[in-house]
């Protein structure tokens, strides 16, 4: 029985690369000069931090810049609020989301059934969602569904066996 797997994952080495072109950019540009902007990447997110809402602002678009030159998906970004910071200067933390959660996948299955594809099933399994189907090209169906779909959060198609 053919199937594939639904998978949301991020290249930690390459949102690694983006992070530090980031604020390589961030420390050599004039319109950032006295400002104390930083990007540093932390465990499972991304802070900025600046003297004004401005500069964060503008160091925020150099980060989803770098992000999109290196193929990573912003909808794994999951921004937090501004937060005022010591020494009057402003902070922002941008989550790293990765996974396909147990109420995504939900969401995800309610999906696929409304597709009304006879014999199509799915089922989450861990953090990776599986659909399995007679037809090949009801999975392909499937796939093209999904990527149409506005979900918030980057979907990979992996494992795909006939």
């Amino acid at each position: 029985m053919p199937t594939f797997d639904v998978v949301s994952r991020l290249d930690m080495q390459e949102v690694r690369n983006a992070v530090d072109q980031a604020a390589r950019e961030v420390s050599t540009r004039y319109d950032f000069r006295n400002t104390a902007t930083s990007v540093v990447l932390g465990d499972g997110a991304i802070t900025m931090s600046s003297s004004t809402e401005d500069r964060l602002a503008a160091a925020r678009t150099v980060l989803e810049e770098k992000l999109v030159r290196r193929k990573v998906s912003l909808k794994a970004l999951d921004y937090g609020k501004v937060q005022e910071a010591a020494g009057a200067t402003v902070r922002q933390v941008a989550a790293l989301r990765a996974g396909i959660s147990s109420e995504r996948a939900r969401e995800l299955n309610k999906f696929i059934k409304g597709l009304g594809l006879k014999g199509v099933q799915s089922s989450a399994q861990g953090d990776q969602l599986r659909v399995q189907s007679k037809k090949r090209d009801d999975l392909q169906a499937v796939i093209a569904a999904l990527k149409e779909g506005d979900f918030d959060m980057p979907l990979q198609y992996v494992n795909f066996r006939d």
